[in-house]
């Protein structure tokens, strides 16, 4: 699985953070959109574990920040349901013009009742997940109770949501109100599967049922059993995405990717950090990855932590250094596997060490080479694995240079 970090504008030239998760060695069977729920992110973990369930099952998925929110530019002030859904039709055209057309829309809360506004507007739709969402967008009216009053007065008011300030107009809740899903789920026109928590406390159970009576055939509904609202259990998201991709295979078709398909490149590597939390984006020559700290550490535990990045970069090292030697000198090896752990010791319980004050790092390296070999080549092989370039480059002397911009 790869991720492509892309950035889309939406008609008023709003520019949108997206993540397009991708199968890693072959070409996508189709392509979906990913909707968050409402004032979340794209890097909720819902989103990115179902995004890239997904992919790993060959639908490429784009998981994307609305308006004002995430890394996405705008006012969250300045938008509504309707902006969502305006939002949620850009992103499903960029991908229509630029890699294939989405035949798959999920969304979550909120965001499920978007991809339900939505769908009509995109004839290349065939099927639409909802998960945890409401049958109608009024249901966040519940979200403000306490401040609708001063919204109303004021034209405005600052509102916590999810323990967050969001400043919320008037225009969002009079867009809410004039807002009916009633007509857009029963001419819906596309295969419907419904997901929902049985003990949901954001979003009761109701919901589902509402929309499953108002919906015609193909539907179908999935109970996610203990799950909270936000899947914030990773094995329900996991399972979440393993049901909607056997689902959708009954009703998406595998196209080939066009020719007009981009894939950018970069010849650095290029690491971002947001103001919230540890979570890091970094894309290495057009490759995307995330880095995280786990959670006792003040990070998400999204993604491995820098030193884990560090031992996987001398371990790929090492394994493509033996493999390169062994295929040179024409030895059988049919798999090469490192494992590397890595801690902080005193120098002067280091015998080999010109260091003797302080604490030093120490590295180890366990290399396990299948194949028809004997003795002295993995002997060898043993020399050979320090002669990879990275591992030469920790225990050279480093010199790094740095400008701050």
């Amino acid at each position: 699985m790869q991720t492509l970090k892309l950035v889309i504008e939406n008609p008023d030239g709003i520019k949108l953070a997206t993540r397009l998760e991708q199968p890693l060695h072959e070409k996508p069977i189709a392509y979906a959109v990913f909707a968050h729920c409402f004032t979340c992110s794209k890097n909720i973990k819902a989103a990115v574990t179902i995004s890239r369930a997904l992919a790993q099952k060959g639908i490429a998925t784009l998981r994307f920040d609305f308006t004002g929110l995430g890394e996405s530019q705008g006012d969250f002030a300045d938008t509504n349901f309707s902006s969502n859904v305006q939002d949620l039709v850009s992103v499903a055209r960029y991908l229509e013009t630029h890699f294939q057309a989405p035949q798959l829309l999920i969304g979550h809360s909120l965001g499920g009742a978007a991809v339900l506004q939505t769908s009509r507007q995109l004839p290349s739709i065939k099927a639409v997940v909802t998960i945890g969402a409401p049958s109608e967008p009024s249901h966040v009216n519940k979200l403000l109770t306490g401040y609708k009053d001063e919204i109303i007065q004021k034209g405005e008011a600052e509102v916590l949501l999810a323990g967050r300030p969001f400043r919320v107009k008037k225009q969002f809740l009079d867009d809410l109100s004039q807002t009916r899903m009633s007509k857009s789920i029963q001419s819906l026109g596309r295969a419907l599967l419904i997901m929902h928590s049985p003990i949901d406390q954001t979003v009761g159970i109701n919901n589902a049922a509402d929309i499953f009576m108002q919906a015609k055939h193909p539907k179908s509904f999935i109970s996610l059993d203990d799950a909270d609202h936000l899947l914030m259990n990773p094995d329900h998201s996991v399972y979440a995405a393993s049901i909607i991709a056997e689902w959708a295979m009954k009703y998406i078709q595998a196209e080939q990717l066009p020719e007009k398909s981009i894939q950018p490149h970069y010849d650095d590597v290029r690491v971002t950090l947001g103001k919230d939390g540890l979570t890091t984006d970094i894309l290495a020559h057009g490759f995307s990855m995330i880095a995280d700290e786990p959670i006792n550490y003040g990070g998400n535990n999204q993604g491995p932590s820098p030193y884990d990045y560090c031992l996987s970069g001398l371990g790929a090292c090492t394994a493509m250094t033996l493999k390169l030697y062994a295929n040179r000198k024409k030895w059988h090896v049919d798999e090469i596997s490192v494992r590397l752990t890595h801690q902080k010791i005193h120098a002067e319980d280091c015998m080999t060490c010109e260091t003797k004050q302080g604490k030093i790092d120490e590295i180890f390296r366990h290399i396990i080479v299948n194949g028809a070999l004997d003795e002295d080549q993995k002997k060898r092989l043993l020399q050979i694995a320090d002669k990879c370039p990275v591992h030469q480059t920790l225990e050279n002397e480093v010199k790094i240079n740095t400008t701050l911009g």
